[in-house]
């Protein structure tokens, strides 16, 4: 499922939900392992919203960490903004851990290509252990399906 503030949204009414009025074209699943299905649902909620209608979907392959989660995201919906596609955008975003360009240092996100400077990472999130990053575990679990433009 996916819990919203107050409810939970299962498999079975991903389909029920109007995605063309207005037409959706990105829907980012960050949490983890929504692009795993069963024989009902090859590809989990990815794919049910690529059947429903969603243009695209990011969705991720195995459990995520909240912190590279939430460090990826960052640089990706940055990225998303000057790629010429989501997939590009997905792959700045990606490099940008690998290279070590994002970090989370002190308890807060660091990016190169920030121009706000580094953001307090919410209390849930804080630890005084580092996080190497530049790990394929923080990155590589997500993939755009669907129309990569």
């Amino acid at each position: 499922y996916i819990q919203f503030w107050q409810e939970r949204l299962t498999l079975d009414r991903l389909s029920h939900l109007d995605w063309q009025n207005p037409p959706v074209s990105l829907l980012v699943l960050s949490a983890c392992r929504t692009a795993i299905g069963d024989a009902q649902a090859e590809l989990g909620f990815a794919g049910l919203a690529i059947d429903a209608g969603v243009k695209a979907a990011v969705a991720s392959l195995w459990y995520v960490s909240d912190r590279g989660t939430l460090a990826l995201m960052s640089e990706f919906y940055r990225s998303l903004a000057i790629a010429p596609t989501k997939s590009e955008a997905l792959r700045q975003a990606q490099l940008a851990l690998l290279e070590g360009r994002t970090t989370i240092e002190g308890g807060q996100l660091r990016s190169i290509a920030s121009r706000g400077g580094p953001i307090p990472l919410p209390a849930i999130l804080q630890t005084d252990r580092p996080e190497n990053l530049t790990h394929p575990y923080y990155w590589a679990a997500f993939s755009v399906i669907g129309n990569p433009w």
